[in-house]
């Protein structure tokens, strides 16, 4: 037998947990169990509904930590590019063919000035509003 409490968010076992089960626990049938075990290992995170049932939930996303970890992956782009600006700068101030043109360094220079604003703008920290890269950098930086 399996069940779930909604005091404690988790689930138990008959045979594992016997009398140790909080007072609250109500039954739930094994597919429920096997499905609501396998929403938790995905990241999800089981709420009781008004009458102490589970449901599976995305989990709540704290938005200083989202926020937080955008700004690390931005960093994260613009420290990748460091190199590449500086190699560029260095080989027009010694007059050698550059590894990126003309048009790809004005390319990426927009690119940084768009990651180092984000984080002022309607869409961050939105992931799936990440300024895009140029289409050619990440072969540049191999």
């Amino acid at each position: 037998m399996f069940f779930y409490s909604a005091v404690t968010g988790g689930l138990y076992v008959h045979d594992i947990n016997g009398t140790t089960m909080p007072a609250d626990v109500v039954e739930i049938s094994e597919e429920e169990y096997l499905a609501l075990i396998s929403a938790a290992a995905e990241g999800n995170v089981l709420v009781p509904d008004s009458n102490g049932l589970p449901l599976i939930s995305a989990p709540q996303v704290n938005s200083g930590a989202l926020a937080s970890a955008e700004r690390e992956w931005r960093d994260a782009q613009l420290a990748a590019t460091d190199g590449l600006v500086s190699r560029h700068r260095d080989e027009l101030e010694s007059g050698t063919e550059t590894t990126v043109t003309s048009a790809q360094y004005t390319e990426l220079q927009a690119y940084r000035r768009t990651l180092r604003s984000w984080p002022e703008s309607g869409q961050f920290p939105l992931i799936e509003h990440r300024p895009p890269a140029p289409s050619w950098l990440s072969g540049a930086l191999l």
